[in-house]
């Protein structure tokens, strides 16, 4: 239901319940009084029930700037135009049901897993960290977790909504209670393959993890996250510059990755572009779009995060055994 759209007036305003049908691999075991898994693939289907196809008459011959509409084009010589196709975000709506799934395995391997995540930058708006506070998550139509950005980010995106724009976001997910040892040297990396993975969210132009960008900037001295003896003869960390990852395995530490996010290339203003035959043309995009396609990007970056925890997490006990 958090990436669900049509839930407040800064998202597209389509109407998709996003009900979630399980057809597969999972049954209700009376003799243990709950739902278990059969080992066959675990298949859910979610319909589509708002689609409005006639919205984008007027785009089938032309190319969205910033769209992946000519790319599609020339690689496959065919393109859906009828709201994006296999590049539209409506496709998330699959991977937040898969991290559901994942976020499962993740709890009954390890204790206390948590994975959220927070938009922290709309357009050139940013929240202050300062006034972090994770239960205000649920109480804005942002996901921020700070008060008074959310109060001030509804008057700048009523801004950009009026005007048909749309502006890109920033969005940071954390996971918290994975242990140390997840992933691997070289071509096995745990954060390669988080970055991988966030990159793969439509419109994410940018990852980085821990301190990320910042370390380019940062000293040896500054960037080291320096250790002392903790509980259980396990470190205590006095920073996490890393993100929670050294040599593409876990720490312990909190993992932290932020992600960029454009903005939403169908917009009302006219842009200059081309069509199918080459034709210098104008396109202006109508229809229900996100004026900040970001802001539903946040369960998204926290459904992708744990379906690479939960593959780690397998790969690792088929290396270590129970560790």
């Amino acid at each position: 239901d958090r990436r669900r759209p049509g839930q407040s007036r800064f998202v597209s305003q389509r109407r998709e319940p996003d009900t979630v049908r399980i057809l597969s691999g999972v049954f209700q075991d009376e003799r243990m009084k709950q739902q278990v898994t059969t080992g066959t693939p675990i298949a859910l289907l979610i319909e589509n029930v708002d689609a409005r196809a006639k919205d984008y008459g007027d785009i089938r011959d032309k190319f969205r700037p910033g769209h992946a509409d000519y790319t599609y084009w020339a690689k496959y010589g065919v393109r859906d135009y009828r709201g994006g196709g296999r590049q539209s975000a409506r496709e998330t709506a699959s991977r937040v049901a898969a991290g559901a799934v994942a976020a499962k395995v993740l709890a009954s391997l390890y204790k206390n897993v948590r994975i959220r995540g927070a938009l922290i930058q709309v357009g050139t708006e940013k929240i202050d960290r300062k006034r972090w506070n994770w239960n205000e998550i649920a109480r804005n139509p942002f996901f921020c977790p700070d008060a008074k950005s959310a109060a001030q980010w509804e008057v700048y995106l009523d801004g950009v909504r009026k005007r048909g724009s749309s502006v890109g976001a920033a969005v940071e997910v954390v996971a918290e209670g994975i242990p140390a040892g997840l992933g691997a040297p070289i071509y096995g990396k745990l954060d390669a393959d988080i970055a991988s993975a966030l990159m793969s969210i439509n419109a994410v132009k940018g990852v980085e993890i821990g301190a990320g960008f910042a370390t380019a900037a940062m000293s040896g001295e500054d960037n080291a996250d320096e250790m002392r003896k903790g509980a259980r003869g396990k470190p205590k960390f006095l920073s996490n510059h890393a993100g929670g990852i050294l040599g593409g395995i876990s720490t312990g530490q909190p993992i932290v990755a932020r992600f960029a996010v454009k903005p939403t290339s169908s917009i009302l203003t006219p842009r200059r572009t081309i069509d199918t035959s080459g034709h210098d043309t104008e396109i202006a995009t109508k229809g229900r779009h996100d004026p900040c396609v970001g802001i539903r990007a946040v369960p998204v970056g926290e459904a992708m995060l744990a379906l690479v925890l939960a593959d780690h997490a397998l790969r690792h006990r088929a290396q270590m055994g129970g560790r």
